[in-house]
């Protein structure tokens, strides 16, 4: 019997990583030393003492039961916290926070929440690709939103028609940006509140890199803007502060509408997270945060011997905000050609800037998720 599946499935997007992971296997069980840098997974362990907490959790019987659809009360507290504490951005924990099954799934959710078939979604170019998918599923429309160097790559919002701003139902930004790895000033946002409010945008920022500083600098939040909770939300993810890649745990917050809509849809996705995990994660939360200050400056030392590298071997670049580094391509290959020759002549894969849009063109991405040898390595292949 032949079985088709529905179209929105049909038309999801295909991994590109998934294609280049598979190359770079084949590589490496032929034997090659391959210098991975395609990818933005956490190279460093969690914390000791979230592990420990964990492990003590998963051992009381009360974890093995189904806890509260919507997560746990005292997680959502010690979010609105952190929140408060890191912030100065007060959330109400039980109608403004929703615990996700990992950043990704919610940023996946919402479109399939607020986008009915021919809406318009606003979409960031370059962007993280899976904010395509819940696009798709929901059979709405992308508008790109060109992210620019000449603009700090931050978008123009003056350079969108009215009649398209006011067919726009939701709108994704991110900064510290993937891939650009750029931050936005509070400015941008108290602006792109305006713009929200002005044509009735849902506005949906993943922060997911918000709590890793440097050089000193605290990233700012979508919601330190006046009235950002009146137009959208803010995504943040435990993957990336406390090395819990793999545990697959995120968060929404801010307009409670929003908020109770993923809490809806999650439901009937996933029911909700292990308890074991949930507490886990509120001694990531609540406890010392000295493993996240520790682990920005060890992404800064090795952004800072990759870019003096770069720089030496004679291919300058903009010094990265966050954990990646996005590289002009010299001279006119495309970004997948180049890519793909980088992988065979030198064993080193960066991610190609076409993955992440039309306007990623002329850039490839490269992660500092590897040790600093790693690096030095990469660089010299490179040179």
């Amino acid at each position: 019997m032949q079985m088709e599946i529905a179209h929105r499935l049909r038309d999801l997007p295909r991994s590109s990583f998934a294609t280049t992971l598979a190359k770079i296997d084949r590589l490496v069980r032929a034997g090659e030393d391959v210098v991975n840098l395609c990818q933005g997974n956490p190279d460093l362990p969690t914390p000791p003492h979230i592990v420990e907490s964990l492990r003590s959790e998963v051992l009381d019987p009360a974890t093995h039961r189904y806890p509260a659809f919507s997560g746990m009360p005292e997680l959502k507290v010690a979010i609105a916290t952190w929140y408060a504490t890191n912030y100065q951005v007060q959330l109400d924990p039980e109608t403004e926070v929703a615990i996700l099954f990992g950043a990704k799934a919610g940023l996946v959710e919402i479109s399939q929440c607020f986008l009915n078939p021919g809406d318009v979604c606003l979409m960031p170019d370059p962007a993280f690709p899976d904010y395509w998918a819940g696009v798709v599923l929901a059979r709405a429309h992308m508008h790109s939103l060109p992210l620019r160097k000449k603009n700090d790559f931050l978008p123009d919002y003056s350079t969108l028609s009215p009649a398209l701003c006011d067919r726009a139902k939701l709108m994704f930004l991110n900064y510290p940006n993937n891939p650009t790895s750029v931050t936005a000033p509070l400015e941008f946002y108290e602006s792109t509140v305006q713009f929200a409010a002005k044509h009735g945008v849902i506005v949906a920022a993943d922060f997911a890199y918000g709590a890793l500083c440097f050089d000193g600098e605290v990233p700012i939040s979508f919601l330190q803007a006046t009235g950002a909770k009146e137009v959208g939300v803010e995504f943040i993810s435990l993957s990336k502060m406390f090395n819990m890649a793999g545990w697959r745990i995120g968060a929404v917050v801010g307009n409670r509408h929003v908020v109770a809509a993923i809490d809806l849809i999650q439901e009937h996705y996933y029911v909700s997270l292990p308890a074991f995990i949930q507490r886990a994660a509120i001694t990531a939360l609540t406890g010392p945060q000295d493993c996240v200050r520790e682990l920005s400056k060890t992404y800064e030392h090795r952004r800072d011997i990759f870019v003096a590298g770069m720089r030496d071997a004679g291919w300058h670049i903009d010094v990265p905000r966050s954990i990646f580094a996005w590289l002009p391509i010299p001279g006119d290959e495309g970004s997948i050609e180049f890519a793909d020759e980088l992988l065979s002549r030198a064993k080193v894969a960066f991610a190609p800037g076409r993955w992440f849009g039309e306007h990623g063109e002329g850039y490839v991405r490269v992660s500092l998720l590897a040790p600093e040898d790693r690096l030095r390595e990469a660089v010299a292949r490179l040179a």
